[in-house]
Parts: structure tokens; C-alpha cells; sequence
């Protein structure tokens, strides 16, 4: 068994269970540290029971909630004291049990059991830190329950309706194919339940307790967290709470609550005929996709004239292209004006306002589904951020530095709360490093939010990292940037009626053509950008790339023919 660098809490998880408990019993206790030391020391442990009767007092399994029983002893840890605080003596143990005290301490806390935070909370416990996340809800946050994953399932069955509408041209004959959006759903829903059990045992098995409920921040001196009446303090706290879907009011737009948001979409009983999207977005972008493919009858609104306007320009201007391509009807110029229901659905009053023209009002009648994708907000209601006096920007989010800390002491955030790169494994990487740094003492540790790799799963997908031409004109000069471009019809294609575009940009600046940009929209470009954004992230240069031997027939050996 490897035990360099294991934590005392991880090493007595691996021991047989006497064994275990002797060595509790033993485990002298060191006086802490200061809060700048960056030396191992202990918390004081103490047993219920005798330490020589073993059988008898083997602790009871964990509750259905994952805290240990109240007859589980307090765990010793051996763990670097943070830059910031000392990790806490943890006194009695705080299960979800009856008689657990009023007042519980931890060393860290965990708001939101989401990516970011789960991920947060079970690298502290790793290090040895007394850990607890509070969650209100299903754990896995918006990726696993209303985002990322049953998106991922959606978009699947959207391609698998792609592909039988090629059929045909590939020599097969297909007739009576029918999709049945309930079937999908219920694989999917059940997909997601398992996850979330997954996350559960976890968490059990890091012994990070979950309390249940919403949590609020009291007005004590001290960070103090109060959830369902009882109040829990840290050294260290991290809002992991995510974001929300944003959505009209009907003072904004009159009968705007008819309509749903891309968390609603997930509960559709059954695939809409007539669907209109409202967003520019890539949740906007993907969902009228998903829908249009399976069949639905969709309409996008968009408030200009392209979707995707903070990526690359050729990216924007392709997407769009493709969205129409595919059936879907794009109104550029939008704007909902009101909702109405009738017996036949929903009655929508669009405002065209074309640059130039006069603004023309048209209806869309009998719509089954009206969808709001118009942006996301942070899930902070209730929070009480206002009595521990963090700093937030115009829309609300918390305000970070590069440490992840927050204007207050003690207090960190990540991911969507934040409002920047709102992605699950940036959250992740986030939570992590960050633990890094609190409990093992990499004093240094952070994540460099540079040439993050983003996919949008449209039709066709896009993957793109680092800088867009336009904003490496803007760093450098447009004398220091350079462009390569290719745009072609996949080999996929070369058979088939219906056709896709693929277009990709390589994005290089001064005099050895660094790679700081890599833009693309084609088949299996989603899945292409990892190993690229690799590359991108140690430095490579259009050399290094032309040096690269391409793989034929395939689209990504354009990335390294490019001239």
C-alpha cells in the first residue's frame, strides 16, 4: 500500500477497522499552527467508548443522507493548515440526527451541491478536511439534472434523426420510422437519476456530510450559516449555488410566464409541434436544434441578425446559416411584444425592427411551446449576501479574484455564481484548485481561465479555444495577426442529399504564428477540439501544426494542411 502523502483522515480510511480505532485513540494532538504555517498538524480525537473493545463499537453505517452516525467517532486529520485559516478542532459530530448540537463547526463548507462544489468538497475531504455541502435540491446541479448531460441525450437522438434521413443515400432502405419522445425521456430521466445516486455514495464514502435544505447567512460577526434552524460555521466557505435560467416577467412582457425555460424543457411530457426559441445564445442554439431535428416545427427569435455574436465572427455568421439550412426560421431583429393563450396554444406578437426599415408587428399562431433562453442569472436569492457585504457586479454575480476569493475573509466562490467561462468543468477545475490550496497548502494553486476549450452541441456541432480574430486584432494589431482559413463539405457527404458546411479558422500572432485561436463548425468537430486545445495550451505554433503528419480521410487534417 502507497501511503506517501496521504492525509491522516485518508490513511485510517485504509486501515482495517481495530487497527483504526487504536490508532484514534493514540493520535496525540499538536497545538495549531498560525494561520501562515503551512506544516501538518492534528485535531483532538477522542472515542465514546473503551478503545480495546473494537466489535462492539463498530461504527453504524451512514445515514440515508450520508452523515455518519452519532455513534461514528470524530475522524483525526493531518492536513496543512490554509492561507487564510486553521482548520478547526472538529468538537461533536453534527450528523442529520436528533440530538446533533444547535451550533455545528466544520472546516469547510460547501453552498451548493452542483460540479463545481461536489468537486470543491470532496478534494478538501481528500486532503483531510471536515467537509459538509448544503443542498436544497438533487444533487449534480444544473449540468447533471437541466443541463450538460439530458442536453447530451437530446442532442444523441437529434443526430440518430440526422442519420436515418441519410439512410437512404448510404444503400439502406428505412420505412415507418416513428420516434416516440417519451421513450428517450424516460431513459434519459432514469440516466440521470443514477448520477445522481452515484454523486450521493460519493459522498458517503468521502464521509462529507450534506445537510439538507436552504442555507442563508446570518447576521453574526462571523460567517455563520443557518439552514432549517441550525447554525454552522467554517473558516472557510465557498457559494457554489450556479446560476438560473432568466426569464421575463409579464410587467416586461405581457404573458411571458406562459412560456417556459430550458430547465422546463427537460419536463415536456411530449415533443411540441410548433416550438419558437427565443435567445441568441448556445442553450437557444441547441435546443432549437434538438427540437427541429426531432421533428417540431421551429421558430428562433433573435434581437440582430446573427446567433452566437460573442464568438467568432465566421463562427456567427456559419451558425446562422446552418440553423436555416435546416428548416429552422430564424426572425432576426425580434423581439416578443406579448403572449397570449387561445384554445389552439400560445398567440406570440413579434416586433421586427429591421436597421433602416419601419417596425413591422407579425403573430405566430398555435405554438405548442414557447421557450426562453435569454441569458442565465446567479442563484443567489436567499442568500443574504448583503450582511456579509460582498462585492458583486451590475448583474449580481460575486465578484472573485484569481484566487477564487471573494471580498470577504474566508469566503470564496466558483463557477456560474461567478459569471465567468460558465462551464462544468471550469467550476470544476476551480473547486479543486482551490481546495488545493486551502487544505494542502499549494499557496499558488488556481486555474488559468486562458484558451478554455468551449463546444456548442448545434447542428453541426462548434469547438473553439483561445482568442477570436477580432479580439487578437484588438491585442496585437491587425499587421500582427494572421488568418488561415478552410471551408468544405465533409466526405460524410459526398454521398448524401442533405449537406453541411465545415469551416475552420486558425487565429496566429508576431513572427512565429503562435496558435491563439482555433475556430470551428462541422461533423466531429466536437469531438476534435480537445486534443487541438492541448496543443494550443503548451504554445504550439502553425509550424508545429504544418510539422503534424494529418490523418486521411478525415476533416482535421485540414487544421494541419492549412495554407
Amino acid at each position: 500500500m502507497a501511503l506517501k502523502g496521504l492525509g491522516t483522515a485518508t490513511l485510517l480510511h485504509r486501515l482495517p477497522a481495530p487497527i483504526t480505532y487504536l490508532c484514534r485513540a493514540v493520535y496525540t494532538t499538536t497545538r495549531p499552527p498560525s494561520s501562515t504555517s503551512t506544516q501538518p498538524y492534528t485535531s483532538r480525537t477522542t472515542l465514546p467508548f473503551p478503545a480495546h473493545n473494537f466489535s462492539k463499537h463498530r461504527p453504524a453505517p451512514p445515514s440515508l443522507l450520508g452523515a455518519p452516525s452519532c455513534r461514528t467517532v470524530t475522524m483525526s486529520r493531518a492536513v496543512s493548515a490554509p492561507r487564510g485559516g486553521d482548520v478547526q478542532d472538529p468538537g461533536p459530530p453534527c450528523g442529520n440526527h436528533p440530538g446533533r448540537p444547535a451550533h455545528c463547526s466544520f472546516d469547510y463548507l460547501v453552498i451548493g451541491g452542483g460540479s463545481g462544489g461536489l468537486a470543491s468538497a470532496r478534494r478538501a475531504a481528500e486532503l483531510g478536511a471536515r467537509a459538509a455541502v448544503m443542498e436544497s435540491n438533487k444533487l449534480g446541479g444544473t449540468c447533471v439534472n437541466v443541463g450538460c448531460v439530458p442536453k447530451k441525450v437530446m442532442w444523441n437522438a437529434a443526430i440518430h434523426s440526422e442519420y436515418i434521413h441519410d439512410h437512404e443515400d448510404y444503400g439502406f432502405q428505412v420505412s415507418d420510422v416513428k420516434f416516440t419522445w417519451k421513450a428517450i425521456k424516460d431513459k434519459r430521466d432514469a440516466y440521470v437519476s443514477r448520477l445522481n445516486d452515484i454523486y450521493q455514495n460519493n459522498l458517503n464514502k468521502a464521509q462529507i456530510e450534506i445537510i439538507r435544505g436552504y442555507a442563508t447567512f446570518t447576521s453574526d460577526p462571523e460567517p455563520t450559516l443557518e439552514v432549517n434552524g441550525r447554525k454552522y460555521t467554517a473558516p472557510h466557505i465557498l457559494i457554489a449555488t450556479g446560476g438560473k435560467p432568466t426569464m421575463p416577467t409579464d410587467e416586461e412582457v405581457p404573458g411571458a410566464s406562459l412560456g417556459i425555460t430550458s430547465d422546463g424543457f427537460f419536463e415536456l411530457e411530449d415533443l411540441p409541434k410548433r416550438s419558437v426559441i427565443v435567445g441568441a445564445g448556445y442553450i437557444a442554439v441547441e435546443i432549437a436544434g434538438i427540437l427541429s431535428a426531432l421533428g417540431s416545427r421551429a421558430a428562433l427569435l433573435i434581437r440582430q441578425d446573427k446567433v452566437l455574436r460573442t464568438f467568432d465572427s465566421m463562427i456567427s455568421t456559419n451558425c446562422t446559416e446552418e440553423l436555416e439550412n435546416a428548416g429552422i426560421d430564424v426572425w432576426k431583429y425580434a423581439e416578443v411584444k406579448s403572449v397570449k393563450k387561445t384554445a389552439n396554444g400560445l398567440e406570440i406578437s413579434v416586433q421586427c425592427s429591421v436597421p433602416g426599415r419601419k417596425p413591422t408587428v407579425r403573430t405566430i399562431q398555435d405554438v405548442d411551446c414557447l421557450l426562453w433562453a435569454i441569458g442565465r442569472d446567479p442563484n443567489t436569492e436567499g442568500l443574504n449576501l448583503e450582511s456579509l457585504g460582498l462585492q458583486l457586479d451590475e448583474k449580481g454575480h460575486i465578484v472573485v479574484d484569481e484566487f477564487q476569493n471573494t471580498s470577504r475573509k474566508g469566503i470564496y466562490a466558483v463557477g456560474d455564481v461567478c459569471g465567468r467561462a460558465l462551464l462544468t468543468p471550469v467550476a470544476i477545475a476551480a473547486g479543486r484548485r482551490l481546495a488545493q490550496r486551502l487544505f494542502e497548502g499549494q499557496e499558488d494553486s488556481k486555474l488559468d481561465y486562458n484558451n478554455i476549450p468551449t463546444v456548442v452541441f448545434s447542428h453541426p456541432p462548434i469547438g473553439t479555444v483561445g482568442l477570436t480574430e477580432e479580439e487578437a486584432v484588438k491585442a496585437k494589431g491587425r499587421e500582427n495577426v494572421k488568418i488561415y482559413t478552410t471551408s468544405f463539405s465533409p466526405m460524410y457527404h459526398a454521398v448524401t442529399r442533405r449537406k453541411t458546411k465545415c469551416v475552420m479558422k486558425l487565429v496566429c500572432v508576431d513572427k512565429e504564428e503562435k496558435v491563439v485561436g482555433l475556430h470551428m463548425q462541422g461533423l466531429g468537430c466536437d469531438e476534435m477540439l480537445q486534443g487541438f486545445a492541448v496543443a494550443i495550451k503548451m504554445g504550439a505554433t502553425k509550424k508545429d501544426f504544418d510539422n503534424t503528419v494529418a490523418i486521411h480521410p478525415t476533416s482535421s487534417e485540414e487544421l494541419v494542411t492549412l495554407r
